[in-house]
């Protein structure tokens, strides 16, 4: 009994951690230069749903899934329901509980893009 409670926390320790990892790589790094000309009108403009996404999968999909289906954190499948754009970027800025602050880690754009696009998530 002892063993497998210990092994429990232990995996779920590990799971927590990977929640608030840094990655190196920049978030456009998905999306091919060539597909980004021309995408926007103005400085920040552009395909801010590819952008969205690959910050997502870089940041988040470790804690709450592919398909935003949760896992170690709940799902995001319609957090566009439960929480508005504001409530979503205050809550990528500062974390809520196990959940870690992205504020340092992410620029307040990609912080503003994320939060429209899970904004979106009805």
């Amino acid at each position: 009994m002892n063993k497998s409670l210990f092994c429990i926390t232990l995996l779920l320790s590990i799971s927590l951690s990977a929640c608030g990892s840094k990655n190196a790589t920049p978030p456009n790094t998905t999306t091919p230069p060539a597909a980004n000309q021309g995408a926007g009108t103005a400085a920040g403009g552009g395909a801010s749903t590819v952008d969205a996404s690959a910050i997502y999968k870089q940041n988040c999909i470790s804690c709450h899934g592919n398909a935003l289906e949760g896992g170690v954190g709940p799902s995001l499948q319609k957090v566009g329901a439960k929480y508005s754009k504001d409530q979503i970027a205050t809550i990528l800025n500062n974390g809520k509980g196990a959940m870690p602050s992205f504020k340092g880690k992410l620029s307040d754009n990609e912080i503003g893009e994320l939060a429209t696009w899970l904004a979106d998530k009805k």
